[in-house]
C-alpha cells in the first residue's frame, strides 16, 4: 500500500506529450500467478454469488432491473470521470428531454450516449467478438464518441494548452503521459494491443481464471492508454462486457457503483499497478505483481460487494414491503387505487400478467381493475408494450429513493448537474 498512497500522489491530468523512449519493454506479468490463494478465491466467491442472484430473479424482472441499473452505472461511471449528471437529468435524457444549459446538455448527451452503449452490450448487439480485443474497444469508443457534442470531443495539454480533437474509434497517433505514467508510444500501440488480446482472450483461459482475468485486462487496459480520450469510460464498458461474456450476469448490477464509492482507492491501485517490480519477489515481469495482485483482490471484492448490495436490495421480503409503504402513501393521498400493491407484487412474482387478471388479484370489480391499471401505468411503475399488452414492472426515477434506497446518495442533498464532484482524472 505504499507504493499505492505514492502513486495516488502524483497529479491525475493526462498530459499530451512527444514519443520518447519507454522504460521498461512490456505490460508483464498481464496475470498474477496461479496458485494466489487471496484472488483465487475471490475468483470462486464471485462466481458463486453472482450466479446465485441471477437465478433469483425471475427473467422478466431482469429486464427492469437492468434498465435501472443502466442508468445507475453511467451515474456513476461519469462520477468517476469528475463529471456529476443528476440521476433526474439521466432520466430527462432518455426521454430526449434536455436542459438549455449548454454544460448540463452536454453531460445529459454524454449519460444518453452511455446508457445506449451498454444497452447494446446488454442485448448481444456488439460485435461478435473478443471484449478484450483492440477491434472491441475501437467499437465502444466509436459508438460512444458519435453520440458525443463536439465540446466532449477535445483534450488539451494542461501544461501548454495543446488541443487535440477526439477521434471516434482512432487510436491515438502521437505520446502521451498519465500522471507519473508514460504509456506505450504510438508506434508500439499495435504490438501492446495485440499482447493484450492474446493474453486475455476468453478461449486461452479456464473460466475461474477469465473471472480473475477481469480485474488484470481493467489495469492493463488502462495502462496502454490507446486513445487520447475516453480510455476509462472504454474500459469499464471493455469490463462489463467481460462480465457478461463469462454469465454471471451482471446486467443485474454494477462495478461501476464500488469503483465510484471508493474512487481514490481505486486510483490509487490503478496508479501502484504502473509501476515496474520490486524486486526479485516480485514477480518475473517488467510491472510489479504484488500491486497487480492488489488491484485484481479489489476489483474483484468490489464485484462481490456490489453483488451482495444489489441481492439484498431486491430480496422479496424487503422490496415488497417498500412497495406496499409507498402504495399505502399514494392511496392516502388518493393518486392510487386501494389493490394497487396487491397487483405489484403479483406482477413482481409472476414477471408479467394479463389485464383480464387484475380484478381477481386486486377483489375488485372490472371497472375499477381497469382505474387500478390507469393509475399504475400513469405513475409509471408499471409498462406495456401494447395498449392491451401484459403487464410488467417499471422503475422509474420518482421511485427510486424509495423502493432502492441506497441506489444512489439522497437526490436532495445532491449538487445540480455540471458540479465537478472529484478532480478529474483527465484522460484516463
Amino acid at each position: 500500500m505504499v507504493a499505492a498512497k505514492r502513486a495516488a500522489q502524483a497529479t491525475s491530468k493526462t498530459r499530451l506529450k512527444s514519443p520518447g523512449s519507454l522504460s521498461g519493454d512490456g505490460m508483464t506479468p498481464v496475470m498474477p500467478a496461479e496458485g494466489k490463494g487471496e484472488v483465487d478465491a475471490l475468483g470462486f466467491k464471485l462466481t458463486q454469488v453472482a450466479s446465485a442472484f441471477a437465478a433469483q430473479v425471475n427473467p422478466e424482472n431482469r429486464l427492469a432491473i437492468r434498465e435501472l441499473v443502466r442508468s445507475m452505472n453511467c451515474y456513476y461511471s461519469n462520477l468517476i470521470e469528475g463529471h456529476h449528471t443528476h440521476p433526474r437529468d439521466i432520466d430527462s435524457a432518455l426521454s430526449r428531454d434536455y436542459v438549455g444549459k449548454p454544460e448540463k446538455r452536454n453531460l445529459q448527451l454524454e449519460a444518453a450516449a452511455h446508457i445506449h452503449l451498454q444497452g447494446l452490450i446488454d442485448e448481444g448487439k456488439g460485435p461478435d467478438i473478443e471484449p478484450a480485443s483492440a477491434e472491441y474497444a475501437r467499437w465502444l469508443h466509436s459508438e460512444f464518441c458519435l453520440h458525443l457534442p463536439k465540446e466532449l470531443l477535445a483534450v488539451e495539454n494542461p501544461e501548454t494548452g495543446e488541443r487535440k480533437t477526439v477521434i471516434p474509434g482512432e487510436f491515438r497517433d502521437g505520446g502521451v503521459a498519465v500522471g507519473a505514467h508514460v504509456p506505450p508510444r504510438a508506434e508500439e500501440l499495435p504490438a501492446y494491443l495485440k499482447h493484450f488480446e492474446e493474453a486475455y482472450s476468453s478461449k486461452a483461459m479456464s473460466g475461474h481464471r477469465y473471472v480473475i482475468a477481469l480485474g488484470a485486462a481493467h489495469h492493463r487496459f488502462a495502462w496502454i492508454h490507446p486513445f487520447y480520450d475516453g480510455n476509462g469510460r472504454v474500459v469499464r464498458l471493455m469490463s462489463h462486457a467481460m462480465l457478461m461474456r463469462s454469465g454471471l450476469g451482471c446486467s443485474m448490477w454494477s462495478v461501476a457503483r464500488g469503483l465510484a464509492r471508493s474512487v481514490e482507492r481505486y486510483k490509487a491501485l490503478l496508479a501502484a499497478a504502473d509501476q515496474p517490480r520490486y524486486g526479485d519477489y516480485d514477480g518475473r515481469g517488467m510491472l510489479s505483481e504484488r500491486a497487480l495482485v492488489e488491484f485484481c483482490a479489489y476489483f474483484l471484492e468490489t464485484a462481490i460487494d456490489q453483488v451482495g448490495f444489489m441481492a439484498k436490495l431486491i430480496e422479496p421480503g424487503a422490496l415488497l414491503g417498500r412497495i406496499e409503504a409507498w402504495c399505502a402513501r399514494q392511496v392516502a393521498a388518493k393518486k392510487l387505487e386501494k389493490g394497487s400493491y396487491q397487483v405489484l407484487r403479483e406482477v413482481w412474482y409472476q414477471g408479467s400478467i394479463e389485464r383480464g387478471q387484475v380484478p381477481a388479484i386486486a377483489a375488485v370489480k372490472e371497472r375499477q381493475g381497469r382505474e387500478i391499471v390507469s393509475r399504475l401505468l400513469e405513475l409509471r411503475v408499471l409498462k406495456s408494450e401494447l395498449p392491451r399488452g401484459p403487464l410488467r414492472l417499471n422503475f422509474p426515477i420518482d421511485v427510486v429513493e424509495e423502493w432502492f434506497p441506497g441506489m444512489y446518495p439522497p437526490f436532495s442533498r445532491m449538487p445540480e448537474t455540471g458540479t465537478q464532484i472529484w478532480p478529474s482524472m483527465g484522460m484516463m
